[in-house]
């Protein structure tokens, strides 16, 4: 049986930022991965390491300093060489729904919640009439567990949490095929960390093709929700492997991705030393070499991700009486 094609295919995706003086800064350097159909794809690491930014790429909402090279297949469409109109009347909400890491910038503040979210239905699937509007409205609420007594409000009336939820719900609205959900945890409890993960991957699991890039620094919701997991650091890809291997055996193999696990609450800690680079002044070869106590000579060249990881010396695998240790 022929696989079917992937959802997204990235290859060599890089994005790099002009400053004044013409300085560059490579934000995203040479990415590749695919996301399959019914696929949750988890890309994973601190804070600017520029898992955000790639999602931008992605939609094409990149600052008018970013330079931007590689390819993004969304189908027969490229991304990246899509123009501002394609992306905006054919791509956003239909092809790619957007869970943002920031919902407060995303919702209309003079707006209340009921009023975009029947607008959003009506846009992307041609419901009309004011009680079918309604009823749709509530529906889709409900799918990201917002409240229906909140529909009525405005944005600044909405906990953080909530105004999250609120975006969720409108990212769902189209059934669009890949869904891009950046930091859609930030702000949630626990339980509704799992409500909304589950109510992703539910999303994937309806069929039609469907697939989840989810941009996360919470491992615990990755582990939840995620068949492969992805692992950037300074901006590259260091790690791409299955979730089952990732977070049980044979565990992950760079020594970054094995810092990031053992910060869980349920592992025994061992902090990495240092802090991550600046990416402006990125080390030579190996950006985690610094930090790194199996570094070497061999380091001072970037290693390709091969085998699932991109490093000289790869850290042993775990047996299952290690993890359960």
């Amino acid at each position: 049986m022929t696989p079917s094609p992937p959802v997204l295919s990235v290859r060599g995706l890089t994005v790099r930022f002009l400053l004044p003086g013409g300085r560059r800064v490579a934000a995203v350097t040479d990415a590749h991965f695919d996301v399959a159909p019914g696929e949750c794809l988890a890309l994973v690491g601190e804070s600017g390491c520029g898992k955000s930014v790639l999602a931008s790429a992605l939609l094409g909402l990149l600052p008018a300093n970013a330079r931007t090279t590689g390819h993004a297949h969304l189908g027969d469409l490229d991304l990246l060489a899509a123009d501002e109109r394609t992306l905006a009347r054919t791509v956003r909400g239909r092809r790619i729904g957007l869970v943002p890491q920031s919902p407060a910038a995303h919702l209309t503040p003079v707006r209340t919640i009921r009023a975009q979210t029947e607008e959003t239905v009506a846009e992307l699937t041609g419901v009309r009439g004011r009680a079918a509007l309604r009823t749709a409205a509530e529906q889709a609420a409900a799918r990201a567990a917002f409240p229906a007594d909140h529909l009525d409000r405005y944005p600044h009336e909405l906990s953080g949490g909530l105004a999250q939820r609120a975006a969720t719900a409108l990212a769902l609205i189209g059934d669009a095929p890949l869904l891009l959900a950046d930091e859609p945890t930030t702000g949630l409890d626990r339980d509704l960390v799992d409500r909304t993960v589950d109510e992703l991957r539910r999303h994937v699991d309806a069929g039609q093709g469907r697939a989840l890039l989810i941009i996360t620094h919470d491992l615990a919701a990755a582990a939840r929700v995620a068949d492969r997991v992805a692992v950037m650091y300074a901006g590259r890809i260091v790690e791409l492997t299955p979730a089952d291997t990732f977070f049980g055996t044979p565990g992950p193999r760079h020594p970054y991705s094995r810092g990031l696990l053992d910060a869980l609450p349920d592992r025994a800690f061992t902090p990495i030393p240092g802090l991550p680079p600046e990416l402006g002044s990125l080390p030579d070869g190996c950006a985690f070499a610094p930090r790194c106590d199996r570094a070497t000579d061999a380091c001072a060249t970037v290693p390709d991700l091969t085998a699932s990881v991109a490093c000289h010396h790869p850290v042993p695998a775990r047996t299952p009486e290690d993890v359960r240790a």
